[in-house]
């Protein structure tokens, strides 16, 4: 945007982010914040194009195994150039480009070809700029960390972004949302709130640095407890509960200082009113606990509590009452070697 400022200096610039291919959500208003900050540092007006999604996965029905560079992303651009091509007859303008024609995972004859047949359809003309060769992505990465860009690391659709971290043998995590609405740890929740607290700052004049680190994350995908009958016991398993085989059977062995200690894998079971008291918490039942769970440092706080320290997997299991029959315990969940960012006021 920078460039295309400087290489055409008579030209009014109107922004318009008609993105319905991002997915989750959550990463389509990240994305549009960084965004928009963008364009109120360089005073140029942003117009939102509308989320259809919907409509968006209809278009590209039957490509969903398609490569990147692919027939799905030629149909993905087509589908934004007409909309764009429309919104720009709308405000009367005559010509239109382009970002995507930087972006190192676009095909730039695939945008262009797209570009120039809506030139002849609707009269719009496409400016097909390189600022890719001659060393201009190596610029890009410079001035986004100058600027402090929120960098994305997949295209934004769901079918990319499942193929890339099939690839990359790492974990889905964008698409995890639990069902008590908490924050997880380098979830684009996560980022979405940092981002938006960087724009506050900004706006106070505040200084800060934005910088990573690594840490051990951790994802729960299912867990279960049945009794010798079949019968579902309400539990709920706290953050950084693991087990190797994903199953397991025994019983409780003994209690000691409230900890009930069970047979098999280290498990080990506390009372909700145990919980309560220790957190200073008030849940009334395990569907509250499961619905409206603490935070994830909260969590960690009263794991700690229980075991020898931060690396402690141990699965720590809350019940309403500790039952004594064979049990049969299922969690699936991951842990990985992950990256978060951290916001720090100087």
């Amino acid at each position: 945007m920078q460039k295309l400022q400087a290489d055409f200096p008579e030209e009014k610039f109107i922004g318009f982010f008609y993105d319905p291919n991002i997915h989750p959500y959550s990463e389509y208003q990240l994305r549009f914040l960084d965004v928009s900050r963008s364009c109120k540092n360089l005073g140029i007006e942003l117009l939102e194009g509308e989320y259809d999604f919907e409509a968006w996965m209809e278009a590209v029905k039957g490509l969903e195994n398609e490569q990147e560079k692919g027939a799905r992303c030629e149909v993905c651009f087509d589908k934004r150039f007409e909309v764009s091509a429309k919104k720009a007859l709308e405000l009367g303008e005559k010509t239109m480009t382009t970002t995507l024609l930087v972006s190192p995972l676009k095909s730039q004859e695939q945008l262009k070809k797209s570009g120039d047949i809506f030139e002849k359809k609707h009269g719009i003309k496409f400016i097909a700029v390189d600022y890719r060769s001659g060393g201009g992505t190596e610029v890009q990465s410079r001035v986004t960390k100058e600027e402090k860009l929120y960098r994305q690391d997949y295209c934004g659709c769901i079918f990319g972004l499942t193929m890339q971290r099939e690839q990359q043998h790492r974990l889905m995590d964008e698409m995890f949302s639990p069902i008590s609405g908490d924050t997880l740890p380098a979830s684009i929740e996560e980022r979405l709130k940092m981002y938006k607290k960087r724009m506050q700052l900004e706006e106070e004049h505040v200084a800060y640095k934005i910088v990573k680190e690594k840490f051990l994350n951790y994802r729960q995908l299912s867990f279960k407890v049945t009794d010798n009958k079949n019968q579902l016991i309400h539990a709920y398993a706290l953050s950084y509960s693991t087990l190797p085989r994903k199953k397991t059977q025994g019983v409780i062995e003994f209690e000691d200082k409230n900890i009930h200690y069970f047979s098999r894998e280290e498990i080990k079971f506390v009372t909700l009113a145990h919980f309560n008291l220790t957190c200073g918490l008030k849940y009334k039942n395990i569907n509250e606990l499961i619905f409206n769970s603490p935070s994830f440092d909260k969590e960690l706080q009263f794991r700690n509590s229980l075991t020898c320290g931060n690396y402690n997997l141990t699965p720590i299991i809350i019940t309403t009452e500790i039952p004594h029959v064979k049990l049969t315990i299922e969690l699936d969940a991951k842990t990985y070697e992950d990256v978060r960012e951290k916001l720090i006021i100087l």
